[in-house]
Formats: structure tokens, C-alpha cells, sequence
């Protein structure tokens, strides 16, 4: 368009063509242009990215005046949200289409109602292709889940009616501050959008892909909140491979196991399933192993790793325990943040709030927590302030004579060692862990491949041994478990001070109080030790 801007004389104001007139003109036309850079003229608004028309064209009404009902979910359901809403709408009276969203940076930010407004006064949001996150739903598999996207369903009803909805799917981005998976429903009818995300809630429960699986919990990068987690591998052990005093993996047993296999019977009866069992001992005696060898035998219980730091994540931890139960929740070295207060959500130390999420779960839950620690000196109080949170206190020893010939067969079996080097190897291995008996082997088999030998000798084995057992080795046999350098006596007595205090008296905690510092050899969730780590997940970001 091309205007034409005349001068006029005076005398002239407000006849056509005078100057008032020209600048009235000019007026119109600066807004226009404004208009049309601010805004798409309506025939493109109204094509096939225009987002607000697309979802008043389906719902059969104004979308920016249309109810929404919300719901939110932790960041690990993602995988789960995204089955549920594909299930909901495969039902035979169902359909759906699946549109995306593309427009301004940051939009995690916006609420639906705010994104419609946008959409619709400013062309901020434009439909676009529908996001996608490749989550791991398993150590070996990933699920391609919507991140980002527009489910636009219909359902018929059986008075003939059909019922309209649009439902927003969004993944949590926590880097921008959006930690849930957040539905968002439109319908004409708010009854509609509740029953929807009932229906998905359940299915949620009923689809959940963590059922079953063995996780871990980590620190978020962008906040104090629960981070991403860990899909496992469940361990594979056998009785065998367990070196315990006699009868104290059936006790262990009894009060895991046994409680999942009688809970009809139990529950008939009017007793509890939650049960508490803390193991408790030197580091390298055998408590992390032992919980794996549990996990093997339990195919069917979810579990839930936390260790250290993560312990924080209790209240999660425990949630996901009591949506899907039968359920292990696995607290390691739990003496090192007992008494901390930083890693928690209150004034409390962490261990009281891990008491409280336990005494949380209703008694007919059947949720074992199986806590390990180095200083149960240091749990004590706090365990016996609430009564009933721990059931069963197991000490895992270091292993005796016996123990030692076992484990040293278990480990060194292809060595050939006669019966006279055994008992002259089990002997000088007084007061080791089992962590030091399979490091001994090890190194053995080391030494005589450095010397290029076809089969390691007794010779290697004593090489090994004096090594271990030199005072530069000192460290080494500490980080292995082995308490002091001091010569131990064969029944096991090697001055550890970790138990519970039979009588009150001085507590013999070391300088300063504190316990050791050390995690102790073979950690669940260590690839060093424990379980061998697949698929992690992580929120979109």
C-alpha cells in the first residue's frame, strides 16, 4: 500500500485533505504496521499451525475459557505417565492425536492457561513436532516417552454422546526448575477431565514400570530435590557363595523371606509385615553380600538402594515401597549420616527422619528395610527411642577359623592348595575379612602371571600373603576391612567396638568420637562391588 501525504494551507483544517486529516491517516496506518508485525494476519492464524483455532476446532469450544484440571507426578513415573495416557486411549470407545508445541524458550514455565493465552493474543505458540525422552525402563531396554505434547481425545459414550478433551503431557526439565511430570486436562466438562485422570492414575499403578526392578537413588545437578536414578541388575548368588556363623543366614532368612512367603497367613492372623533388620559388623565382613544374596532370592520385590547422601530421598523411597509392594528398601552405611542434620528436610538428624518414614507405613505393608552399618554404637539411641523400627540386629562377625577355610575355598578353590598349606594360610589370616581372603587370591593369581607361570603356585599365595600382611600394606589391609595391624586371635576377638553396649559406660568411639570415614569395600551400586549398573535416568532438560 502506498500513501500519499499532502500539505495543506491554513484555513483548511478538517476539510478532506488537510493537514488534522493527513496525520489521522498517518495515526492509522503506524498502527496497522504495529498490528502486523505484533500479529500474523488472521487468514494465517487460522492455517494449520495455529494452535489456539486447532484445539477450539476440536473441543467445539473456546479453549481459553475451558476448566483445567491438573495433576503431577515424581520424575521417575515419566516412563509410567506416558503408558497410562497411550493405554486410557486405546480403549475401543477412545481415540486420540497427538500434536506438538513450538514457540518461546523456557516454556516449562507457562502454565496450559498461560501458553493459550499466548497462543491466542500473541502467536507465541505455534503447533510443532511433539517432543520426545528415550527413558530407560529396565538395565536393558528404553521407552521413547512424550516430553512435550498435545493429546487431543475423543470418547464415545453409551448414550451415543461424544465426550471432547484435550490432555498436555510435559516431562520434568529440572534445570529449568520443573520437577514433576505434570498433566494438564481441558475439557468442557470438569467431571470428564477428573475421570481421565483417575483412570490414568490407576493405570499408572497397574503399568508401572519400576515393579520388580532393583534402582538407586543420586543427587539432582540442579537442586537439594531427588535426582535422577539407576536401573540394577538383580544379583545372582547362591547359598553357597555365603560364609556366615552357622545359622545366622537362616535367622536373616526367616525374618525376610520367610515374612513375604507367610503373608496370607500372617495377615489372617492379625500380625505385621513391615519388619525392620539392621546388619551390623567390621567393614568387609560380608553385610552387602549378604543383602545381595537376599535381593537374588526375592525375584518379585522391588527394591530401593540408598546409600550415604541419598539417604535423603526416604520419604521417595518409601512412597515408591508402598505403591509397589512386596518391596526392599536397602539403607547402607547408615552410620555416617546418623546424627548429620545437612542432608535432610528438617532440624531432625536424618536417621529420625528415616525412622518416621518407616513408622509412616501402615503395618500390613509388606516393606522390609534392611540397614548396614559399621557403628551400630552410633544407631543405638535413635533405634531404641522407637522401639519396633528394627526387628531383628544381626552381627556380622569376622569370620573364625572355619569361616576363613571356607571363604578361602570359595575364592581360591582352582589353586589346589593341600590341606597343610590351607590351614597354615587360614592361621596367619587371623582376624581378616572376607574382603582380604578374595583380595588374597587376586593378587596370587597376579604374581604368578607376572612371572608368566601356567598355574599359580603355594609359593604365589605366600608372595601374596606376605605382602598384605607387610607393615607398607598397612593401609591396604585397613581399606579391606582388616581393623588394626595388632596380631588377632583366632576367635575372632579383634577388639572391634562397634556392637551394642551391654551396660553403660564410656563409648570407646576414638578421637574425637567419630566413626570411621571409610564406605567399606563392596558397596551396593558399586560397580566395584556391587550390583553392575545399566541404564540411568536422568530428567529432560
Amino acid at each position: 500500500m502506498t500513501t500519499r501525504i499532502v500539505s495543506s494551507g491554513p484555513g483548511d483544517e478538517g476539510a478532506p485533505g488537510s493537514e488534522q486529516a493527513e496525520l489521522e491517516r498517518v495515526g492509522e496506518l503506524f498502527t496497522q504496521f504495529v498490528e502486523a508485525v505484533a500479529r500474523r494476519p488472521q487468514a494465517e492464524r487460522d492455517g494449520e499451525r495455529d494452535l489456539t483455532a486447532r484445539l477450539r476446532g476440536h473441543l467445539g469450544v473456546e479453549p481459553g475459557r475451558t476448566p483445567v484440571v491438573k495433576a503431577a507426578y515424581a520424575p521417575y513415573d515419566h516412563p509410567n505417565v506416558h503408558l497410562a495416557l497411550e493405554r486410557w486411549f486405546a480403549a475401543e470407545s477412545r481415540a486420540y492425536e497427538l500434536i506438538g508445541m513450538t514457540g518461546a524458550d523456557h516454556r516449562s514455565h507457562y502454565t496450559l492457561s498461560e501458553i493459550l493465552e499466548s497462543a491466542s493474543r500473541y502467536d507465541k505458540f505455534v503447533i510443532g513436532a511433539v517432543d520426545y525422552a528415550h527413558l530407560p525402563v529396565s538395565p536393558d531396554a528404553e521407552l521413547a516417552c512424550v516430553s512435550f505434547g498435545f493429546y487431543l481425545g475423543t470418547e464415545r459414550t453409551e448414550d451415543g454422546r461424544e465426550e471432547r478433551c484435550v490432555v498436555l503431557l510435559r516431562g520434568p526439565s529440572d534445570e529449568y526448575g520443573s520437577e514433576k511430570v505434570q498433566l494438564e486436562v481441558l475439557a468442557e466438562d470438569r467431571d470428564t477431565a477428573r475421570r481421565l485422570l483417575a483412570g490414568v492414575d490407576e493405570l499408572v499403578r497397574e503399568l508401572n514400570v519400576l515393579r520388580g526392578q532393583v534402582l538407586s537413588f543420586e543427587g539432582g545437578d540442579f537442586s537439594d530435590g531427588l535426582g535422577p536414578f539407576r536401573f540394577h541388575r538383580r544379583p545372582d548368588l547362591d547359598r553357597e557363595g555365603i560364609v556366615l556363623p552357622e545359622g545366622l543366614l537362616d535367622r536373616v532368612e526367616r525374618h525376610v523371606v520367610g515374612v513375604a512367603r507367610q503373608r496370607e497367613r500372617l495377615l489372617a492372623a492379625g500380625q505385621h509385615l513391615r519388619r525392620g533388620l539392621l546388619l551390623y559388623g567390621p567393614p568387609g565382613t560380608g553385610k552387602t553380600h549378604t543383602i545381595r544374596y537376599l535381593l537374588s532370592g526375592m525375584p518379585d520385590f522391588t527394591v530401593v538402594l540408598l546409600s550415604g547422601v541419598t539417604i535423603r530421598a526416604i520419604g521417595s523411597a518409601c512412597a515408591l515401597a508402598r505403591m509397589l509392594q512386596p518391596a526392599l528398601v536397602v539403607l547402607e552405611d547408615c552410620d555416617l549420616i546418623a546424627e548429620a542434620r545437612d542432608y535432610g528436610d528438617g532440624e531432625q538428624p536424618l536417621l529420625f527422619q528415616v525412622l518416621n518414614e518407616m513408622d509412616g507405613l501402615g503395618d500390613d505393608a509388606d516393606v522390609a528395610f534392611l540397614l548396614t552399618t559399621n557403628r551400630a554404637d552410633l544407631l543405638e539411641p535413635a533405634l531404641v527411642q522407637r522401639p519396633g523400627r528394627v526387628d531383628l540386629a544381626v552381627e556380622i562377625p569376622l569370620p573364625d577359623a572355619e569361616g576363613r577355610r571356607r571363604l578361602l575355598a570359595l575364592y581360591g578353590g582352582g589353586l589346589g592348595l593341600d590341606d597343610e598349606v590351607t590351614e597354615e594360610i587360614v592361621e596367619r589370616m587371623a582376624g581378616t575379612t572376607a574382603s582380604f581372603t578374595k583380595e588374597l587370591v587376586r593378587r596370587a593369581v597376579l604374581i604368578a602371571a607376572e612371572r608368566d607361570a601356567p598355574r599359580t603356585e603355594v609359593d604365589d599365595v605366600r608372595a601374596a600373603l606376605d605382602e598384605l600382611l607387610s607393615d607398607r600394606d598397612l593401609l591396604t589391609r585397613r581399606l579391606l576391612g582388616v581393623p588394626g595391624d595388632e596380631e588377632e586371635g583366632d576367635d575372632g576377638d579383634d577388639g572391634y567396638d562397634g556392637g551394642f553396649e551391654d551396660d553403660e559406660g564410656d563409648d570407646d568411639d576414638g578421637p574425637g568420637g567419630l566413626p570411621p570415614r571409610h564406605p567399606g569395600p563392596g558397596r551396593l551400586g558399586d560397580n566395584g562391588g556391587g550390583f553392575f549398573t545399566k541404564a540411568s535416568y536422568r530428567p529432560l532438560r
